[in-house]
């Protein structure tokens, strides 16, 4: 596992300049060796505590999109996935995103989120959020226009009570350590930090029991 060298973050501060086949192809090796094999050995080391991962595909799908643009700008990894709670991590130009909570909840689970905030679950939630804040993560989530009519404004934690999505995460700006047998300690550090947050969405949450999207 030799980690992500500075060749890495210059191979995708190009492709954010130039997203085409061409400077694709002629990079293809940077990507393959400061980017791919560190990513699947960093992924690896870590997969006895947490898991294996998914690598996501560098290639984005533009069927549906405007931007045609053909390479996402940053390499990307999860275990479990958004719907129910997950871990994530993402390499980009910017530095290392490490990650963890719900960003894709459909309606039900989004309901049973604010139910679980509303009613006593939610001041544990609460600790676990001021907990991560305090640690450095930034926490975050989608949320609706306005408070739904069944909670009163007045709610001790109605400032939670608009979400929709909730999920926390902590960047790391390209540093020397990110090169060294230290990148597996950090990134394994901060998912042990965000794996309470799962927990608790797993608890009170849960799996969808609808197909409807939300």
């Amino acid at each position: 596992m030799t980690g992500f060298a500075d060749e890495a973050f210059v191979f995708y501060e190009g492709l954010e300049a130039d997203n085409t086949k061409a400077y694709w192809e002629d990079h293809r090796a940077a990507y393959e060796q400061a980017v791919k094999a560190p990513m699947i050995g960093l992924l690896d080391a870590l997969e006895p505590e947490f898991g294996a991962a998914k690598l996501f595909r560098p290639y984005r799908d533009v069927r549906f999109s405007k931007d045609k643009t053909p390479y996402k700008t940053h390499a990307a990894a999860a275990i479990g996935d958004d719907v129910q709670g997950g871990l994530y991590l993402q390499l980009s130009a910017a530095g290392l995103l490490v990650a963890g909570g719900a960003h894709g909840l459909q309606t039900d689970q989004a309901r049973r989120l604010r139910a679980a905030v509303a009613d006593r679950p939610g001041a544990a939630l609460v600790r676990l959020l001021d907990a991560l804040a305090a640690d450095g993560f930034a926490v975050e989530g989608d949320r609706l226009k306005r408070l739904p009519k069944e909670h009163d404004a007045d709610h001790p934690r109605a400032h939670l009570l608009t979400l929709k999505t909730l999920w926390a995460s902590r960047l790391h700006e390209p540093d020397d350590w990110m090169a060294t047998d230290a990148l597996v300690e950090r990134v394994a550090d901060d998912w042990r930090a965000l794996t309470p947050l799962n927990d608790w969405l797993a608890r009170h949450v849960g799996p969808s029991r609808s197909e409807v999207q939300r």
